[in-house]
């Protein structure tokens, strides 16, 4: 089975810099694409970031230039970097794992058959 566990989420400042970690199991994050998405209170989940098949990323436009994602192999984890976080960065991340290669990687939740339970992320001051 498939595992998704998702770490690193709490309260921040506006303007400050968290880092979220996934670690899988029973899933080559080296072949396949992952992504992170988000989920606000009374809104739809949003694809934030993702990174696929052969490392090439892509990114919603609200974090381009502020979040990084990236993947250790080796430890099969995926990390998402979140710098000058704001208030509109608060939220649910979910982890997600695509068991199909693509070169380029996709935003739609429509595409990730698995799924973490979730890391809160708060920006508040």
């Amino acid at each position: 089975d498939v595992q998704l566990v998702e770490s690193g989420g709490g309260l921040v400042q506006p303007g400050g810099s968290l880092r979220l970690s996934c670690a899988a199991s029973g899933y080559a994050s080296s072949r396949y694409p992952m992504a992170w998405f988000r989920q606000a209170p009374g809104k739809e989940r949003e694809g934030v970031a993702a990174i696929g098949s052969f490392g090439s990323t892509n990114y919603a436009d609200s974090v381009k230039g502020r979040f990084t994602v990236s993947k250790d192999n080796a430890k099969n984890t995926l990390y998402l970097q979140m710098n000058t976080l704001k208030p509109e960065d608060t939220a649910m991340y979910y982890c997600a794992a695509d068991p199909r290669v693509r070169l380029l990687p996709d935003l739609f939740a429509k595409d990730y058959d698995y799924w973490g339970q979730g890391t809160q992320v708060t920006v508040s001051s």
